[in-house]
């Protein structure tokens, strides 16, 4: 029952997310269950723990998340985690904050449109290759299962023109990917250890510039 299931976003309640969106992850949920059939949006194995695994590990990053940024950038977004989990939170808390989906397949793209047509998301769909996009602006820069961190890094600086912050999901082996990172690159960076994963942990990178060889 869709009662019970809003159980499992209690541990969200600390970071401020409104209990208006617990009825709106729970359709997003269905989509997601029922299109998976289809299309290989989640892997099959995480389909029972849909809540914890995906919706509550995408919408803890909501406390790196400035309020005063007008548009985020999910690049690589697939079936919409983090960017559709983060536009149902900013539905409530900031209802003008725009999400740019960047996706390259045609079927999840039409997966994502359909999700934000039916829960009424302020948020545009994005048929597009990012990395041959160019002068890209956006506030923040977020993505989760993409790439690894020095791509994103080199595309960010590449291909975006404008941008404030990137939100990144990382590993058991973070300590190594920032510190490879910072032979390459100067940045000031937070952390955040994940509510879902005693592994992992969410990395807001700020000041972004290339280290000069």
């Amino acid at each position: 029952m869709i009662d019970s299931n809003i159980l499992e976003y209690k541990n969200l309640e600390p970071l401020n997310v409104s209990r208006e969106t617990f009825p709106q992850f729970e359709a997003y949920c269905e989509l997601l269950k029922k299109e998976n059939s289809k299309i290989n949006l989640i892997s099959k194995s995480t389909e029972g723990e849909i809540r914890q695994r995906h919706i509550v590990d995408c919408a803890q990053t909501i406390e790196f998340i400035d309020e005063n940024y007008n548009i985020c950038a999910d690049i690589g977004s697939g079936s919409g985690l983090p960017g559709i989990v983060l536009a149902i939170i900013m539905k409530v808390k900031k209802p003008d904050m725009k999400f740019h989906l960047y996706e390259k397949s045609f079927r999840k793209c039409e997966f994502l449109f359909s999700v934000k047509e039916k829960l009424d998301l302020n948020a545009d769909v994005y048929q597009k290759d990012i990395f041959k996009e160019k002068n890209i602006e956006t506030d923040l820069i977020i993505t989760r299962a993409f790439k690894p961190l020095p791509i994103v890094l080199d595309l960010a600086e590449k291909n975006f023109k404008k941008f404030k912050s990137i939100i990144i999901f990382l590993g058991k082996n973070k300590k190594d990917i920032l510190e490879k990172a910072l032979f390459n690159w100067s940045f000031t960076y937070k952390e955040k250890k994940s509510i879902t994963s005693s592994e992992s942990k969410i990395i807001k990178i700020c000041n972004l510039k290339k280290n000069e060889k």
